[in-house]
C-alpha cells in the first residue's frame, strides 16, 4: 500500500512537471531559442488563481479555464516583447530576452502579492479518499486526471486538426511551412500562447499543495530543463518522460533517504543518460556528414 501512495504521490507531482516541460518543448521546437522565463510563467499562472479565488470563491477546476485563457494571453504579449522583435538577432539576444521577462513578472508579482507564500484552492473539495484501503488526496487524483485530459487535449489539437499540422510543419521547417502559405508568425505565437496555458495550469495544480511565492519559478524552469535533456531535445513524449522520472527520484528517493538524496541521484541519472544515450531516451541522435 506504501507503495502504491508514493506512486500516486509521484504520478501526480510528475504530471504537474510534464505540463511545464511540455511548454517548453513547444517554444522550442517553434523558434529554436529555449525560453528561460516558462518557471516565471507557471508561477504567474500560480498567482492567477490565487487572485481569481479572491474574487470568484469556487474550487479551482472552475478557475482552470479562466486561468488558462489568460495565460494565453500573457503568453502571446510574452511573444510580441520578448520574442519577435529580436528574433533576427543573435541567439544569445532572444534567450537574454526571456530571462529579462522573468525578472520583471517575478518582480511585479512581488510588489502586487509581497514574498509571502500563497495557496490556490483545490481542483475538487479537499481531504481524502480510501481505495480498496490506500487512503489518496482528492487533489492528487484530481492532478492526474486534470493532466491526462489536458495532455490528450494537446495531442489530439496537435495531431487531429489543421491548426495542429500547422504548428507541426513550423515547427518542423518555417522557410517550407511559409512556401506552402502557413503563417509561420501567427504558428509561433500560438506556440507561446499553448506554452504560457500549460505552464499556468501547472502554477494552478502546484500552488495548491506547494504553495507559490514570486522566486517559484527559478527551480521549476531548471527541472524543465533536466525534464527535456532527459527525454530528449525537442521531443514532447520524452518531455514528458523525463519529468515524470523527475518526481519519481523526489517522491520516492526522498521517501527513502532524504531530499539531498534524491538531487544527488537525479543529476546522477542525468549525467549517466548524457554519457549512454546523449541524444536523451526519445531524441533521435544526429550525425555529422563527412
Amino acid at each position: 500500500m506504501l507503495a502504491l501512495q508514493l506512486l500516486v504521490n509521484a504520478l501526480a507531482l510528475g504530471a504537474a512537471y510534464a505540463l511545464v516541460a511540455l511548454g517548453f518543448v513547444l517554444v522550442l521546437n517553434a523558434t529554436g531559442a529555449v525560453n528561460f522565463a516558462q518557471g516565471d510563467l507557471v508561477m504567474a499562472g500560480g498567482y492567477a488563481a490565487v487572485l481569481l479565488a479572491g474574487a470568484l470563491p469556487v474550487p479551482g477546476i472552475l478557475l482552470l479555464p479562466v486561468v488558462l485563457v489568460l495565460m494565453a494571453a500573457l503568453g502571446l504579449a510574452f511573444s510580441a516583447l520578448a520574442y519577435f522583435p529580436l528574433r533576427e538577432r543573435p541567439p544569445a539576444t532572444v534567450i537574454i530576452s526571456t530571462i529579462a521577462f522573468g525578472i520583471v513578472l517575478q518582480n511585479g508579482v512581488n510588489l502586487f502579492f509581497g514574498a509571502a507564500p500563497r495557496a490556490a484552492p483545490p481542483l475538487f473539495a479537499g481531504g481524502t479518499v480510501t481505495l480498496g484501503g490506500l487512503v489518496v488526496a482528492r487533489q492528487s487524483l484530481a492532478i492526474i486526471a486534470v493532466t491526462a485530459v489536458i495532455i490528450l487535449g494537446q495531442y489530439l489539437l496537435l495531431q487531429k486538426t489543421q491548426l495542429g499540422r500547422a504548428l507541426r510543419a513550423t515547427a518542423q521547417d518555417r522557410d517550407m511551412a511559409r512556401g506552402v502559405g502557413i503563417r509561420v508568425d501567427a504558428m509561433i505565437a500560438a506556440s507561446f500562447a499553448m506554452s504560457a496555458a500549460l505552464a499556468g495550469a501547472a502554477g494552478l495544480l502546484l500552488a495548491n499543495q506547494f504553495f507559490v511565492t514570486p522566486t517559484s519559478g527559478n527551480d521549476l524552469i531548471l527541472k524543465a530543463y533536466i525534464a527535456v535533456t532527459i527525454g530528449g531535445w525537442g521531443s514532447l513524449p520524452g518531455a514528458l518522460a523525463g519529468a515524470l522520472l523527475i518526481a519519481a527520484f523526489e517522491v520516492g528517493v526522498s521517501f527513502l533517504l532524504s531530499y539531498e538524496a534524491a538531487t544527488a541521484c537525479l543529476y546522477g541519472a542525468l549525467l549517466a543518460i548524457l554519457w549512454l544515450r546523449p541524444q536523451g531516451l526519445f531524441g533521435d541522435l544526429v550525425q555529422s556528414r563527412a
